[in-house]
């Protein structure tokens, strides 16, 4: 199998094997760091609850490997609200500086108290206060309401460690289909898909029309 030069297979058809999409999104991801100005690890996801209708917000990919691709959030906000009436999702990342991007949608799963845990104690001290702060996609009815929640939540956890709060957790989308879109001249673009039956399924490997 030839692979063109942006890793892309030339002649994509038939079974891939089951880390094939996953090595070809880490080095994706990994040229996408050297040459995005800001978040190479930005991406849109898109969730949709039970009234059917889509939403779609940009949130950061924090970590990613055979399993799927993992975000953090406010589960009381509209994309955590949505998903406990519909653990279904799909992505994007769109890299302008390399006219690359990559598809995803899949279900979805909750990460584990330890996985949330972990990453948050990762943050910035600020933002775990912002985290206990703010009542994300409720209506807010004035900013000095907000900056007023985080000087009471900053002044309780003063020279205390800033614990999780339950309300704030992974997702992580299994992917059953991942598309690697890469532009061409006169829109003649490459498009590489990987899709299979479920999380468990073995990947299929072909090529769209652009």
């Amino acid at each position: 199998m030839s692979i063109s030069h942006d890793g892309l297979p030339e002649d994509a058809s038939g079974p891939a094997g089951e880390e094939a999409p996953f090595v070809l999104f880490r080095q994706w991801l990994e040229e996408a760091a050297a040459s995005e100005l800001n978040d190479p690890n930005a991406m849109a996801i898109a969730t949709a609850g039970a009234d059917g209708l889509p939403d779609v917000r940009m949130v950061l990919l924090k970590h990613h490997d055979t399993d799927g691709f993992v975000f953090f959030t406010n589960t009381t906000s509209a994309k955590g609200r949505e998903l406990a009436e519909n653990m279904q999702a799909a992505g994007v990342l769109h890299w302008k500086s390399l006219r690359r991007q990559v598809r995803f949608r899949g279900p979805v799963e909750s990460v584990t108290p330890a996985e949330s845990d972990a990453y948050f104690a990762s943050r910035a001290r600020d933002s775990r206060i912002g985290a206990w702060a703010s009542q994300q996609s409720s209506p807010l009815p004035a900013r000095k309401v907000l900056e007023d929640a985080v000087a009471a939540e900053t002044l309780r956890f003063e020279g205390e460690a800033v614990p999780r709060p339950e309300h704030w957790a992974g997702y992580r989308v299994r992917p059953i289909s991942l598309e690697f879109w890469s532009d061409r001249p006169f829109r003649l673009h490459d498009r590489v898909v990987f899709t299979r039956m479920s999380p468990q399924g073995s990947w299929e490997q072909g090529r769209l029309y652009p």
